[in-house]
């Protein structure tokens, strides 16, 4: 609506907090909330001495502004009181807003930009160059809830572990188990995934529970003194005691004198606990012949693969 003479004046009204007088002293600390506050000028404020209102400019003011401070024209004593100082506010200052009064309609569009997000909103402002950390935050919607959820529960599992070991000399006769000339692969190319298995006495341990892939691939040497089957098995054990075969490598008929014959065997064990559940290798039916093996290359070689978690 218009106006006639000077338009009203829109203010931030604050009563500043109370001012004890000092005895010879005439410049005060105005402050509202504990902080300091600066008027305008000494026009926009109401000032009350000992129930008095003083004059704030022109001829002869009876205080002035600088800043926060404001000076009356002469010291107080003792017994005076400063009623109250009243800042009637800025033009055009529409002061600060009520708490919850602000809403959603009152901002215009694209108003909230990242230079006014703190560094703890999802902003997109900054790319992401590596794989995110475990406990790196993502937002899902849970049946229309947003919650956040830590990378570490989302990730794809991958391979986490995998390892081999090898024979480093051969070994002939029905063995049970294996547990001998065992090393684990120390070519220097080779790398394990993982902490890898452990061997003991010929009884391989694993570092985690999960469902793994096991092979053993033997390389069977014929004397030719026998044309019978001859077996390498995969062992495994629940309890920490019995065993049960769970693959075998068969190879069999005359073979002849002086051969090499690689063979494959391999099985998935669901391994749920490291404790218990332990695999070993052994051999049956080898009459004269034998497994090669080598310490600087791979010819009976023992495979671990963890695949995923246990089922």
């Amino acid at each position: 609506m218009a106006y006639i003479g000077t338009k009203p004046t829109i203010g931030n009204f604050q009563i500043c907090d109370p001012i004890s007088v000092v005895n010879g002293q005439a410049a005060y600390t105005m402050q509202v909330g504990s902080v300091n506050v600066i008027p305008q000028s000494s026009s926009h404020m109401i000032v009350s001495l000992n129930g008095t209102i003083q004059k704030p400019g022109g001829t002869n003011p009876s205080f002035t502004v600088s800043g926060s401070t404001i000076t009356f024209a002469s010291n107080l004593a003792t017994g005076d009181v400063i009623d109250f100082i009243q800042i009637l506010g800025h033009v055009l200052d529409l002061g600060v807003p009520s708490d919850a009064t602000v809403t959603t309609a009152k901002l215009a569009s694209t108003s909230v930009t990242a230079a006014k997000l703190n560094n703890d909103i999802i902003s997109g402002t900054t790319a992401l160059t590596s794989e995110p950390a475990d406990t790196d935050e993502f937002l899902v919607s849970d049946a229309g809830t947003l919650k956040r959820i830590d990378y570490s529960l989302i990730k794809g599992g991958g391979i986490t572990e995998a390892d081999m070991y090898r024979l480093t000399a051969s070994v002939s006769g029905d063995l049970t188990p294996i547990s001998s000339n065992i090393e684990r692969v120390d070519d220097a190319t080779f790398a394990k995934i993982g902490t890898g298995v452990s061997v003991s006495s010929g009884v391989f341990t694993f570092p985690s529970t999960g469902l793994y892939l096991i092979q053993l691939i033997p390389m069977f040497f014929f004397d030719g003194a026998a044309d019978s089957n001859i077996n390498a098995l995969i062992e495994g054990t629940a309890n920490n005691s019995s065993y049960d075969t769970l693959a075998v490598s068969e190879v069999g008929g005359d073979q002849g004198s002086n051969k090499k014959k690689e063979g494959l065997a391999e099985t998935y064990f669901n391994c749920t606990d490291v404790s218990t559940h332990k695999i070993r290798f052994s051999t049956t039916s080898m009459n004269n012949n034998s497994l090669l093996g080598d310490t600087d290359k791979n010819e009976t070689t023992f495979v671990f693969i963890r695949l995923g978690d246990s089922q």
